[in-house]
């Protein structure tokens, strides 16, 4: 079959515009229970009333599967940052008014983010030693349990910005609920990956329009940067694991996790 253009690709899907929909196909080899569960998660989040395009199909396309979303026309906000800088500062805080919005919400059908983080750490035995998974584990455990829509990949390039100044969330193929301090988390490390300095900033504007402590936040950092190790970006990985080193975030300066400290 033939579409209209290729929006993106990547390692193991490629994205099309065909007409009004947005049409995301998957590799062969994808798990299929996988797929269905994005589509699944995109479904509750879209009876949220949140700011999504909506699904319109999951079907198969030269035997391969493939999810149909409506197509929103616009920039992402990383590319509208990018060429305003100038304004960035006004797009980072309308950034984490949507993000707060997003997590005013619940889901009550969405897996719950604690469980979903301790699977990964359980699964991380060639990349974590035992010890280090056991004081993740219980840390994880001390947090304390929300129940509020969490994205889990909440970043500027997951947002499209329509010509009338409107903005639409994408991919929610990692949404769950648990707790909004974890996702603030995984955002600041995205930010983190490319410029601390800006990943300061966000956080220091999330906390205050929260009204969030950013100790809480930092306590985060290294549950989710171990959960973030599954996916096995090479690009990633030294980078998460200095973070997974770092046990007590407060005691230490936070844009500068240059030297692994023992967890004990």
């Amino acid at each position: 079959m033939t579409f209209e253009k290729v929006l993106a690709e990547r390692k193991d899907k490629v994205i099309y515009k065909d007409g009004d929909t947005t049409i995301k196909v998957f590799d062969s080899n994808y798990p299929k229970s996988d797929i269905l569960n994005e589509a699944l998660n995109h479904a509750r989040v879209e009876e949220t009333g949140l700011p999504i395009p909506a699904i319109k199909a999951v079907s198969v396309i030269d035997g391969k599967w493939a999810i149909s979303i409506e197509y929103v026309e616009g920039k992402t906000l990383e590319k509208i940052m990018e060429e305003d800088p100038d304004n960035f500062d006004k797009y980072l805080e309308q950034f984490v008014d949507l993000q707060l919005m997003v997590q005013s919400k619940k889901a009550p059908l969405l897996n719950k983010l604690k469980d979903k983080m301790n699977r990964k750490i359980s699964s991380l035995s060639n990349e974590i030693d035992a010890t280090t998974r056991y004081e993740l584990h219980t840390r994880l455990e001390s947090m304390p349990k929300h129940d509020k829509v969490c994205h889990g990949d909440f970043n500027p390039s997951n947002i499209i910005v329509s010509p009338d100044g409107s903005m639409h969330i994408l991919d929610w193929s990692h949404a769950t609920q648990g707790n909004a301090s974890a996702d603030a988390a995984r955002t600041y490390l995205l930010f983190a990956l490319k410029d601390k300095t800006v990943a300061d900033k966000y956080l220091d504007l999330f906390c205050k329009k929260s009204d969030t402590a950013k100790q809480y936040v930092q306590q985060w950092l290294p549950i989710v940067a171990a959960s973030q190790l599954v996916k096995h970006r090479p690009e990633e990985e030294d980078f998460l694991k200095t973070w997974i080193n770092v046990i007590d975030l407060s005691l230490i300066h936070i844009s500068e996790p240059t030297r692994p400290i023992s967890i004990s």
